[in-house]
């Protein structure tokens, strides 16, 4: 049975997403397409690297456009769990009762990054992982339901320590992140500076007493629809080829436990279902690419995979979008056109148009319709954002 339209739109919603962040973070694609799946999928993310590879940005960047609640901290050795989960409730507290004010703080967070996760005392990991597996939080007496869609937690290493090891395990995705590469410092410094300037804008708003307003892409109720419709999707056919694939990985020495091979297979209906499949394939695997236990594992892990994935039809692991999956996303962006007023909307709005556009030129330098098309919706903001400049 097809996907209904609300889906399908979800879907299309997420991949502009993906395309607008890619576009203003260098070298991020493969970051941003673990993060997604995370969400959709309910699972969670380890970023292992050296610090200043823009993960908070990318994370606040993201959270922002699929309208979530964000919490992010840095963990160190000294950091106490009242910073994370809240602050003691003293009224309650002299009248005989433990409870903490979880407003605005971890428990009540959508989406969460914790740098440097393994710094955690005791008394913080156990609690993470209580809130990652059961999505619950002791108060107290009172067992508290959490939000949370997904954790990113952020490490320069793997702990080697036995229980350390048990709380990554956690983490179903792994990718190791490092800093941009020297061919591609040029598209750094001008996407970086951008950031900047966009960062400086709001502050100065912020001193005026405004806000930027950021018009979200995807409704969160939506990315919980979407997860929702993982259990619709058909596995009957990629069962054995997933059992042997597992059996492949762990015959070239990578460790995945019992608990990361149901998560690996929830991994990959999440890829079928956000190429708007209802059967997962073959090409459905690459998540498995990031599924190693230590990073000297991820060209195994590619090697193993990778070739599954192209053969079933699935990418590989460069490829430009096609001229279909750009039209989609300008349209995705007309759409927006009701919501985008301000001129701060507009100018983000524009900004989203003009990656579109580099990307037309970049892939699709002689395709005239879509070239075409862009430059209309182009001048059409351009218009209104002179109209604004007018009143």
């Amino acid at each position: 049975m097809p996907w209904t339209k609300q889906t399908l739109d979800t879907i299309k919603r997420l991949n502009l997403v993906k395309r607008t962040l890619k576009d203003t973070f260098v070298d991020r694609e493969t970051a941003i397409d673990l993060l997604v799946l995370a969400t959709v999928c309910h699972e969670h993310l380890l970023l292992i690297g050296s610090p200043g590879t823009a993960k908070t940005q990318l994370i606040t960047n993201y959270t922002q456009m699929v309208d979530a609640r964000c919490f992010h901290y840095l963990l160190t050795r000294f950091t106490e769990p009242s910073e994370l989960f809240g602050p003691l409730d003293i009224e309650k507290f002299q009248k005989g009762t433990y409870h903490i004010h979880t407003n605005d703080m971890l428990p009540e967070a959508q989406v969460v990054f914790l740098d440097e996760v393994f710094q955690g005392s005791s008394a913080i990991l156990n609690t993470l992982l209580t809130l990652v597996n059961e999505r619950l939080f002791y108060n107290g007496a009172e067992r508290q339901q959490t939000p949370l869609l997904t954790m990113v937690g952020a490490s320069n290493l793997l702990p080697d320590d036995p229980w350390l090891q048990a709380f990554a395990d956690r983490f179903a995705l792994r990718l190791h992140l490092d800093p941009v590469v020297d061919e591609h410092l040029d598209n750094l410094i001008a996407q970086g500076w951008e950031l900047e300037l966009q960062g400086i804008e709001a502050e100065q708003m912020a001193a005026q007493g405004q806000m930027a307003r950021v018009v979200s892409t995807v409704k969160i109720e939506a990315l919980l629809k979407l997860h929702g419709r993982l259990a619709e999707v058909n596995i009957s056919q990629i069962q054995p080829i997933y059992a042997t694939v597992i059996r492949e990985l762990r015959a070239e020495g990578i460790d995945i436990s019992d608990r990361r091979v149901i998560k690996g297979l929830k991994l990959i209906t999440g890829a079928a279902l956000l190429r708007e499949a209802t059967v997962v394939e073959a090409q459905d695997l690459w998540p498995l690419n990031y599924f190693w236990s230590r990073p000297e594992e991820g060209e195994t892990a590619k090697s193993v995979i990778q070739p599954k994935v192209e053969e079933g039809g699935g990418p590989s692991l460069e490829r430009a979008r096609s001229a279909a999956e750009i039209m989609e996303d300008i349209a995705v962006l007309e759409g927006q056109d009701g919501s985008v007023r301000t001129e701060v909307a507009l100018g983000a709005h524009l900004m989203a148009l003009n990656r579109l556009r580099r990307e037309i030129l970049k892939d699709h330098r002689n395709d005239q319709t879509l070239r075409q098309r862009i430059e209309e919706v182009i001048q059409h903001n351009l218009a209104r954002l002179e109209k604004i400049h007018h009143v």
